[in-house]
């Protein structure tokens, strides 16, 4: 007997395709979908420094990975808000900030965007006790931008913790 099922799927993905090489791209504002990017990034930061887990969990997609160093991955938005709860805890304890160092350019595309940027944590006297660089991975939902996808490494050498940022130097720059 002659299975139908392989040439059937192979024609109807050849005819997406050709509609979709078809039907063109919408038109998209660029600068508004960096600049909405940006955004989730600005109310990450503005959420952590504030100590507000509630907001930065609301940040996040229900199926994201959230990858700190040294740790294995969070899934779900709901485990990276427990996550962040003693994270936010320890940062506010230590009166740390994070600022971003300098903001990198969002990439897009469709429904999916990315950016890279560099960081520092800053104590309260201002002295600079951690920096790196991270990498964030947003998807837009129901035309909300959200972080699917997070992580972030340390320039520190591993094993060699040094000032108060030493507690949890993980505990950190993100979205």
């Amino acid at each position: 007997m002659f299975d139908l099922g392989k040439p059937v799927v192979l024609a109807a993905s050849f005819a997406v395709l050709a509609a979709c090489a078809r039907s063109g791209s919408p038109v998209v504002d660029v600068a508004a979908e960096k600049a909405a990017v940006e955004a989730v990034s600005l109310a990450w930061k503005n959420a952590y420094n504030a100590g507000d887990v509630a907001a930065v969990a609301a940040l996040y997609a229900e199926d994201a990975v959230l990858s700190a160093p040294g740790e294995r991955a969070v899934h779900g938005s709901a485990a990276i808000g427990e996550y962040f709860v003693e994270k936010v805890a320890e940062f506010g304890a230590a009166e740390l900030t994070v600022e971003d160092e300098p903001m990198g350019d969002v990439l897009a595309s469709c429904d999916l965007a990315w950016q890279w940027k560099t960081y520092k944590v800053i104590d309260k006297a201002g002295a600079v006790v951690d920096a790196g660089k991270l990498v964030t991975l947003f998807r837009r939902q129901d035309g909300k931008w959200l972080i699917a996808g997070d992580t972030w490494n340390s320039d520190a050498t591993p094993g060699a913790p040094t000032g108060p940022a030493a507690a949890s130097p993980s505990a950190a720059p993100s979205g």
